[in-house]
């Protein structure tokens, strides 16, 4: 409990504490606040002072930073937005139905990453006059970023923008121009982005009357600019030289979760490897994970009118076209949506919560076990507020070293990397990653003859169990 007498909490005591996200929205320029969103060095966005000005205190902000202690959490927020949902699931949060399907008119599944529906409702909000423009993140023309959050008012500026973007973005630059323009609008992003509009809202009666709906995307954890650089790397390209980053190409003739990375070079030069064949390709091991994604709870974007992830099961899976799974929580968007099935502009079958929790088994283990696990290392006055009590439960000795390392991983990949890039050699950084690569996925799937040692001493806790 916080002692009366302490100060109040500002974005530095977030950041000291690895809880920093860079989502942007302690950034937005209200009640004098002069913070800009800067890479720091191992490539992660941050709030830090613009030049020599000093931001006044900002009384919001322990209310709308996502992963303050003294904010609302998920089921506050979704109690509130959602009181009479269908139904409440541990996991999935407060919804009225689920579905598995794509897009079935137009270019919108063969233009994205999965089934295409992300796009297809924000095009659908635009098309009917529900919304005036869509924050999303799209490619960058010139600048220190290849992606950031912008603002779309056509479809076609909205279809430019598919895909996804595994790199740091942030939200104070779109938000900033919300609060500035009259209209209604809606914003895509992950769980965690999502729940600081929500939190934004609720403390900023401008932004509250002109966000209409919260496209919510499934999440894994957030990357650093760095993965990109690292793959950029191994291709023989430098990211100076980069136009465009493509970070999963879709081929029809192979599995969905076959993921392969491309990038454009000057002269239209193309250069792909698939991502097991990268050093640091393997997602579950966490290389460049963000911090804050070591205790978030959140998979499915708890706090949005509807939310979109990728069908990780059978059959779906190996469907190289891509399949989305959905889950709708807005009673208005479930009708745009069953209005669409009935005409057959997509292709939509409904689906349990099992069903869903099934296609992020992986990431639900990670945000429930794993978090609780995590919660033990720390004091507990120094564990953030989660929805997940602290514990180790039934954990085998083989769940708890997975964890462990996947956390080392996450949180030595950025400094080794720095260091390898401070030395201009490559070499380091990709040596060290092939090696805990090796040692990571002996323990998580038995592979090699780390896998074979560990399979003798207990097979219980694998990944694969």
């Amino acid at each position: 409990m916080t002692n009366r007498c302490s100060p109040p909490l500002t974005y530095r005591d977030i950041v000291r504490s690895g809880l920093c996200i860079g989502c942007g929205a302690c950034a937005v320029k209200r009640s004098g606040a002069t913070l800009q969103m800067q890479f720091d060095r191992y490539g992660q966005l941050k709030p830090k002072e613009a030049g020599d000005l000093k931001s006044a205190p900002q009384v919001e902000f322990p209310s709308i930073c996502p992963f303050s202690p003294l904010a609302e959490n998920e089921d506050d927020l979704a109690a509130r937005h959602f009181a009479t949902a269908a139904k409440c699931d541990p996991l999935l949060g407060r919804f009225e139905k689920a579905f598995v399907g794509h897009v079935e008119e137009g270019d919108f599944r063969a233009n994205g990453s999965s089934g295409g529906l992300v796009t297809w409702v924000a095009a659908e909000l635009l098309q009917r006059g529900l919304v005036d423009a869509v924050a999303h993140v799209g490619e960058t023309d010139s600048g220190d970023r290849l992606f950031r959050y912008r603002l779309s008012r056509s479809i076609e500026d909205l279809k430019a923008g598919a895909k996804s973007r595994y790199y740091p973005v942030e939200l104070s630059g779109v938000l900033d121009a919300i609060r500035t323009t009259p209209g209604r609008y809606a914003v895509i992003g992950v769980p965690c982005f999502i729940k600081a509009v929500r939190l934004s809202c609720a403390n900023d009666p401008v932004l509250n009357e002109r966000i209409s709906f919260t496209l919510g995307l499934f999440c894994g954890h957030m990357k650093s600019a760095r993965m990109a650089e690292s793959f950029a790397w191994q291709m023989g390209a430098a990211i100076a030289d980069v136009e465009h980053f493509d970070y999963r190409v879709k081929r029809v003739d192979r599995p969905a979760n076959w993921y392969r990375a491309q990038v454009t070079l000057p002269h239209q030069d193309v250069i792909g490897r698939d991502w097991w064949h990268l050093a640091d390709g393997d997602w579950g091991a966490g290389f460049f994970q963000n911090s804050a994604c070591n205790f978030c709870d959140d998979v499915v974007a708890e706090t949005a009118d509807i939310a979109f992830g990728d069908a990780w099961a059978q059959p779906y899976a190996a469907d190289g076209r891509g399949t989305n799974v959905v889950i709708i929580r807005s009673a208005a968007l479930l009708d745009l949506v069953n209005n669409a099935v009935i005409s057959r502009r997509i292709v939509l079958s409904l689906v349990d919560e099992e069903f869903v929790a099934r296609t992020q088994a992986a990431g639900f283990r990670q945000r429930r076990e794993g978090l609780a696990f995590r919660l033990t290392w720390l004091r507990p006055d120094r564990r953030p507020r989660k929805r997940v009590a602290a514990g180790a439960g039934s954990l085998t000795w083989r769940r708890r070293m997975i964890y462990r390392l996947r956390y080392a991983i996450s949180a030595w990949s950025h400094r080794i990397f720095w260091f390898s890039h401070l030395l201009r050699r490559p070499q380091l950084y990709l040596a060290w990653a092939r090696i805990v690569s090796f040692l990571y996925q002996g323990f998580a799937y038995s592979r090699g003859p780390i896998g074979r040692i560990v399979d003798r001493i207990g097979r219980s806790g694998a990944e694969t169990d």
